[in-house]
């Protein structure tokens, strides 16, 4: 048995970037696929058991149940001393860009993604809404990355693991076309994916798939 077991459902951006954090580290993990879509994580048995907070993923470590994303990247980048930043400058960066994902860009993507992607009638105020604050993000973070390789630093850090999380999903999910919209912010996916190690979403994250209603 692996040192680290991965509660996920392949299509959780978040549950990615953990399964990206441990494989760029070298590390490997159980994965143990999760029924998300068909409620499991709203139970009282998964709540008492697995995570009190009802949420994916969970990353058990060394059987140490460990909840919320941003928190685990941190640890596992103190622990194998990668994708930290290089000094005190940019590890203050990459906290404030992993601040800005959790609340901006993932926050929204993630609930944009799903209602667009995986519910068969989203509310399409709704998601006018939501894609307007993505589109105001990713216009923020492609201006950032006309001038920079990585998010925070010189290299890459936990700080852009986090950020990919939701965009190297496969286009027609969010139906974002980024070499074409936002060229800066696709030549930085290819250099991420491009770091020894990498694989894509639904390469490290196996296992029953939610009906997919977009195009």
């Amino acid at each position: 048995m692996a040192d680290y077991r991965l509660h996920y459902f392949p299509e959780s951006g978040n549950s990615y970037k953990l399964a990206l954090m441990l494989t760029l580290c070298g590390q490997e993990f159980d994965p143990v696929w999760t029924d998300f879509a068909g409620g499991v994580t709203r139970t009282a048995e998964w709540r008492r058991t697995v995570n009190v907070m009802g949420e994916i993923p969970v990353l058990i470590d060394h059987g140490e149940a460990l909840t919320q994303t941003a928190p685990i990247l941190l640890r596992l980048a103190d622990r194998f001393g990668r994708f930290q930043g290089l000094d005190d400058a940019e590890r203050f960066e990459v906290l404030r860009w992993l601040f800005w994902d959790n609340h901006k860009l993932t926050g929204t993507m993630a609930s944009y993604r799903f209602m667009r992607a995986f519910m068969p009638s989203p509310d399409p105020q709704v998601i006018a809404f939501l894609q307007k604050r993505i589109d105001d993000y990713l216009g923020i973070l492609e201006r950032h990355l006309e001038a920079r390789d990585f998010v925070a630093g010189a290299g890459p850090t936990v700080a852009d693991i986090s950020m990919v999380g939701y965009l190297m999903f496969p286009k027609h999910e969010a139906g974002y076309d980024l070499a074409a919209s936002h060229p800066a912010v696709a030549a930085w996916l290819g250099r991420v994916a491009a770091l020894p190690g990498w694989k894509a979403p639904y390469d490290l994250l196996p296992g029953q798939r939610m009906r997919c209603y977009a195009g």
